[in-house]
C-alpha cells in the first residue's frame, strides 16, 4: 500500500512539473509575439512581433438596378522572397526579370534591378520591396508572367500585398448625394452616413520582423480574418440620374450667369429618390458635384409654394377653384406694403389666379382667409408637415423655417408674403415633398435614397417608404389642387410645357435671393431662383420632378420657365421614353373598346419593321411579312388592322413623297435633281414643285404635319411667367415695408 502510494506521489509530481514547463512556454511564446523580444540563438539576432491591421473591403455603393456607383479597387505592393527560387533557377532567370521589370516600372535600369536582387539575395532578404509604385489588377496579372515569378511564391519568390483604393465608376456622376470619406472618418454622403456598415470589420495580421529590418507576415492561431462591409442598394436609376445631370449641364452652361443648379425625381408612390443632380460652378468656370442643394439649400422659395397657401385655403373651406377673386391690374397693398403683378389678370377665379400666378390675387386669398386667425393658418402649416425634419438618410438636412403665429403678427407685411411663397425658407427636397404629397391625394412620404443592406448578393436588411403623414390634407383637396396644377399648364404660366404626349401637372416660380448685404438688391444686381416643380403623368402620378436653377447677381431677368423649364421638359421626356409602363397607363392596348393603330410613316420596308417590331397591334406577324423588302412602302389602317402596300414613289410624270418621313423624301427627291426646303416637322403632308430658271433644278417645297413646332418651342416668353421677386420683410425681423415687384 505505501509502494503504491509513493509512486502515486511521483507521478504526481511529473505531471506538475510538465504543467509548469507548459506554461511556461506558452507564456514565453505570447510574450514574443505581442510584448518582447527574443534573440535567434544561431545569429544572436534580435527578433521581434507586433500585429498589424488588416482592412476589410469596403462593400460597394450599388444603383437601384445593381450598377455599381461606388467600389474599392484592390492595388497590390510587389515584394520579393529573394531565397526562395534555388541557384540554379535564379541565375538562369536574373537577366530577364531584371529587363521586365525595368521596363514595367520604368525607375531603374535593368542593370540596377539585377544588382539589386542579387545583393539581397547574398543577405538573405526575404521581404525585398520591388519598384516605387502599387499596381492594379490587370497589372498584376502581367507581373505574375515575368520569369521567375511565373513560377509563383514558392519556387518564384513573389509576393503581393493587396489593399484598396476607393473608385467612382461613373466619375462624378451623383458624386456629392454618393460621397465620399477620409482616414478621420469625415466626409458626406451615403459613404458618410453608412460608413459602419460599409466598411465590415478588420481583422489582424502578426508579423516578425527579421535581418535587415524587414517585416514579414507569419501564420498562426493569433491572425484574424477580416469581415467584409454590407454593399449598399440605392435607390439611384442611373439613367434617370444621367439624364438629370445631362439636362442641367445644358441649361446652365448656356444660362446668363448661373451660379449652380438642382434636378431631382422622385417616385411618387413610395418617396424613393431616382435622381439627383447637383452642380455648381467652380472657379475655372465649369460646373461639379461639389455642393448638394437639394439636401441643404433653404431658401425662400417664391411662386412656386403658391401651392400651400392654395392647399391651406381650400382645406379650411375658405374657398374653391371657382371662387371670384379681382386681382385688379396688378397692384395692391396691404398693411403699408405694395404687391403687384407684372401684368394686370383682372377678374378671374382661384383657379386663374393661380394658373396665372398672381401675387395680388394670392396675397389677397391669404389675408382674407387669415388676417383674424393667425393662429389657424400656422397651425394649418404644421398640420401639413411644410417645414417639417425630414430626416434624410444622408446628413446636410437644411434646416426649413415656417414662422409661429406671433412672430407673424408682429410682422404685419409677412401674411401677405407668405401668401405668395415668402417669409418662410425651405429646401428644395422640402418642396418637392410636398408637392408629391398632392399628386399622391395627400399622402406624404419621406424622401428615401437606400433600398437595402446586401451580403454577397443577399439582402440583409431592406427599406422601404416611410409615412410623414397619411394625410396632409382631404383627398378632395388634393384633387382640386392638382386640376389647378394642371390648369397652370394647359393655360397659364407653364403652357411652354402643354405639348408632351404625356400630361404634366407642375407650378413655375421665381424668387429673389439674398445678397451679401443681406437685401435683395445691391447696387442695382439681384439674385433669383428659377423653379419648376411638378408631376407626370396627371391622370395617374408616377415621379414628381424638381428642377432649380441659381443666378448670380445680375441685372437683368431670370425666370422660372425659361431656366427651369427647358431641363424639366428634358428630363420628363427621357423618362417617359424609358418607361413603357408610364404609355401602358395612360394608354394600354385599348381604347374605347378598340385597339389602338399605331401611324407609321412611309418608308423602306425592311427599316420600317423595326419600329413594327416593337409596337403592339394584332395582326403584326402578318405585317412584318409585307414589310420585308427593300422597296418603298405605304400603310393605311383598314378595320382589319394595319396594311402595307408598294408605294408608287415614282411615276412618268410625278414624284410622291407624302406620308413619308423628311429623311426619305430628301434622299428620293436629291437623288432625282431636286433642290428641297421645308418647314415644320413631323411627316410631309403637301408638295409644291417650282422651276428655277437660275439654278436649273426645280425646287420642292415640303409641308411637314406639324409646320407650328419651332414657333411653339420658342413660346417660352417672359410674358407668361411668375416671378415674385421680393420678401414683404427683411432678414432679422425688420419690419420695414418692401415692395414685391413681378418683372415677368
Amino acid at each position: 500500500m505505501e509502494r503504491t502510494d509513493l509512486i502515486f506521489k511521483r507521478f504526481k509530481n511529473i505531471y506538475r512539473i510538465f504543467l509548469i514547463l507548459t506554461l511556461v512556454v506558452l507564456g514565453k511564446i505570447l510574450f514574443v509575439q505581442f510584448v518582447g523580444s527574443d534573440k535567434d540563438e544561431s545569429k544572436g539576432e534580435k527578433l521581434s512581433y507586433r500585429a498589424q491591421k488588416v482592412e476589410a473591403i469596403r462593400g460597394n455603393i450599388l444603383s437601384y438596378d445593381g450598377k455599381t456607383l461606388a467600389t474599392s479597387i484592390p492595388y497590390y505592393q510587389i515584394r520579393m522572397d529573394c531565397i526562395a527560387p534555388n541557384d540554379s533557377i535564379f541565375k538562369l532567370n536574373i537577366d530577364s526579370l531584371s529587363f521586365c521589370l525595368s521596363k514595367f516600372f520604368g525607375d531603374k535600369s535593368k542593370e540596377r534591378y539585377k544588382n539589386q536582387l542579387t545583393e539581397a539575395r547574398k543577405k538573405g532578404n526575404r521581404y525585398l520591396l520591388i519598384g516605387n509604385r502599387k499596381v492594379n489588377y490587370s497589372e498584376l496579372a502581367e507581373i505574375e508572367k515575368f520569369p521567375l515569378f511565373r513560377l509563383g511564391s514558392n519556387s518564384g519568390g513573389l509576393i503581393k500585398l493587396e489593399s484598396y483604393v476607393r473608385k467612382n465608376p461613373f466619375g462624378r456622376l451623383a458624386y456629392r448625394t454618393i460621397g465620399f470619406i477620409n482616414s478621420l472618418g469625415e466626409g458626406t454622403g451615403i459613404e458618410t452616413a453608412f460608413d459602419h456598415y460599409l466598411k465590415g470589420e478588420d481583422g489582424r495580421q502578426i508579423y516578425q520582423k527579421r535581418e535587415g529590418r524587414e517585416w514579414v507576415p507569419i501564420n498562426g492561431g493569433q491572425n484574424i480574418l477580416p469581415t467584409d462591409g454590407y454593399d449598399v442598394r440605392t435607390t439611384i436609376n442611373i439613367d434617370f440620374q444621367e439624364a438629370a445631370e445631362e439636362a442641367l449641364r445644358e441649361q446652365i452652361t448656356k444660362g446668363y450667369n448661373v451660379e449652380g443648379g438642382t434636378a431631382v425625381v422622385m417616385e411618387v408612390a413610395t418617396g424613393a429618390i431616382r435622381a439627383i443632380a447637383n452642380l455648381k460652378r467652380m472657379g475655372n468656370g465649369g460646373f461639379d458635384e461639389s455642393l448638394n442643394y437639394a439636401v441643404g439649400q433653404a431658401t425662400e422659395p417664391g411662386s412656386v409654394l403658391k401651392l400651400v397657401t392654395l392647399v391651406a385655403i381650400l382645406e379650411d373651406g375658405k374657398v374653391n377653384l371657382d371662387t371670384p377673386i379681382d386681382c385688379g391690374r396688378g397692384v395692391w397693398e396691404y398693411m403699408g406694403q405694395k404687391v403687384t403683378d407684372s401684368h394686370a389678370v383682372g377678374a378671374t377665379n382661384v383657379k386663374g389666379a393661380f394658373a396665372h400666378s398672381s401675387n395680388v390675387g394670392f396675397a389677397k386669398l391669404a389675408t382674407n382667409a387669415y388676417h383674424d386667425d393667425i393662429e389657424g393658418y400656422t397651425k394649418r402649416l404644421n398640420d401639413m408637415k411644410i417645414g417639417e425634419k425630414l430626416n434624410l438618410d444622408i446628413r446636410g438636412e437644411g434646416i426649413a423655417l415656417i414662422h409661429n403665429a406671433e412672430y407673424i403678427k408682429q410682422h404685419p407685411g409677412l401674411l401677405a408674403s407668405m401668401g405668395f411663397g415668402y417669409g418662410m425658407t425651405l429646401t428644395p427636397l422640402h418642396t418637392l415633398t410636398f408637392y408629391n404629397a398632392v399628386a399622391n391625394d395627400g399622402k406624404m412620404v419621406k424622401p428615401y435614397f437606400i433600398e437595402s443592406f446586401e451580403k454577397n448578393g443577399e439582402v440583409v436588411k431592406q427599406f422601404g417608404p416611410t409615412v410623414i403623414s397619411g394625410s396632409i390634407c382631404s383627398k378632395e383637396t388634393a384633387k382640386k389642387a392638382q386640376e389647378a396644377l394642371r390648369a397652370v399648364v394647359t393655360e397659364g404660366t407653364g403652357k411652354f410645357i402643354n405639348k408632351t404626349p404625356y400630361s404634366v401637372s407642375g407650378k413655375t416660380g421665381t424668387a429673389r435671393g439674398l445678397m451679401d448685404n443681406g437685401k435683395y438688391e445691391k447696387n442695382g444686381l439681384r439674385r433669383y431662383q428659377a423653379t419648376f416643380c411638378g408631376f407626370f403623368p396627371s391622370e395617374k402620378p408616377l415621379y414628381s420632378v424638381i428642377v432649380i436653377l441659381y443666378s448670380g447677381a445680375i441685372a437683368g431677368s431670370f425666370y422660372g420657365a425659361t431656366q427651369a423649364g427647358p431641363p424639366f421638359l428634358h428630363i420628363t421626356n427621357f423618362i417617359y421614353a424609358n418607361s413603357p409602363q408610364i404609355k401602358e397607363t395612360l394608354e394600354g392596348n385599348k381604347k374605347g373598346g378598340e385597339e389602338r393603330v399605331p401611324k407609321i410613316a412611309n418608308g423602306i420596308g425592311e427599316e420600317s419593321t423595326l419600329v413594327i417590331s416593337q409596337l403592339p397591334f394584332k395582326n403584326k406577324s402578318t405585317l412584318l411579312q409585307t414589310t420585308r423588302t427593300n422597296e418603298y412602302v405605304q400603310f393605311t389602317n383598314y378595320p382589319a388592322g394595319l396594311q402595307a402596300s408598294k408605294a408608287n414613289v415614282v411615276t412618268d410624270s410625278t414624284i410622291n413623297v407624302i406620308g413619308m418621313g423628311l429623311k426619305d423624301a430628301i434622299y428620293i427627291l436629291e437623288n432625282r435633281g431636286y433642290r428641297v426646303k421645308s418647314i415644320g416637322a413631323g411627316r410631309v403632308v403637301g408638295q409644291h414643285i417650282q422651276s428655277n430658271a437660275e439654278s436649273g433644278k426645280p425646287l420642292v417645297l415640303l409641308t411637314l404635319s406639324n409646320k407650328k413646332q419651332k414657333e411653339e418651342e420658342m413660346q417660352i416668353r417672359e410674358t407668361t411667367e411668375d416671378s415674385s421677386e421680393d420678401a414683404s420683410t427683411e432678414p432679422k425681423g425688420e419690419n420695414e415695408v418692401k415692395e414685391i415687384v413681378k418683372n415677368n
